[in-house]
């Protein structure tokens, strides 16, 4: 069974996470060139799931549009807000402080080699997550990331996105959810280029009106991350 290294890190500037993510994923790329195994006895080189949270920052896909962010630089250095355009798929999307990030940096040979599945697998941690929370996350047709069901706006309302990266089938990037942002900022950008009518942004404090204990939410996480993907954490 594959073991996978867990860590937390905290807040942390986006810029940074970045930096780190790809010397984590370049050390697995260089591990499977030199064969390697990741997680095995005596090795220094492991796949890892990473939580953390950013300061304000809109992040930009390779397949997305500036377009889509709506506000100005000017107003963006007045609200500390800052905007990368990086090397993931899919389009814009907001990070900030009560938002979950987390980044699974797995090379996925070891575990199956298909992205689709990869993905799909993203999104049933956080369905039963939020399951545990008695709400109903879905999949909706066409889109990735995890969605609550029209309530009586008619809305579909997106609480979890998702942006990967591969090469060499080495995972990088990951998912963003809604755990108690502050929910205005999505206003300032058509998040992940998703601009019907009949879809908005929502959160889990939103959905129960209440705090959330985000340590007992992300050991939750943890736990089905390792059930979805048949891991054992080191």
């Amino acid at each position: 069974m594959n073991k996978v290294k867990y860590e937390d890190w905290g807040l942390i500037e986006y810029e940074t996470a970045w930096q780190q993510q790809t010397k984590l994923s370049d050390a697995l790329k260089l591990a499977k060139k030199e064969g390697k195994a990741p997680g095995e006895p005596g090795s220094e080189v492991n796949h890892h799931l990473i939580f953390c949270h950013h300061p304000h920052v809109f992040t930009l896909g390779k397949s997305g549009s500036r377009d889509n962010l709506l506000i100005p630089e000017e107003k963006m250095a007045e609200e500390k807000v800052t905007f990368f355009k990086i090397n993931r798929g899919g389009d814009i999307t907001y990070h900030g402080p009560g938002q979950l990030v987390g980044y699974p940096i797995f090379d996925l040979e070891c575990f199956f080699r298909d992205v689709h599945r990869y993905v799909r697998n993203i999104e049933e941690c956080i369905i039963r997550m939020l399951d545990e929370y008695g709400i109903a996350g879905e999949r909706q047709k066409g889109y990735t990331g995890v969605w609550l069901p029209p309530d009586e706006s008619g809305k579909w309302r997106k609480i979890c996105a998702i942006g990967v990266h591969l090469s060499r089938w080495v995972s990088m990037h990951g998912f963003a959810l809604n755990v108690q942002p502050d929910l205005s900022y999505f206003g300032h950008i058509i998040p992940c280029g998703i601009a019907e009518e009949d879809k908005a942004v929502t959160s889990i404090a939103e959905e129960l009106k209440r705090d959330i204990d985000m340590e007992e939410l992300k050991n939750k996480l943890k736990k089905h991350f390792s059930e979805v993907f048949e891991y054992e954490y080191l």
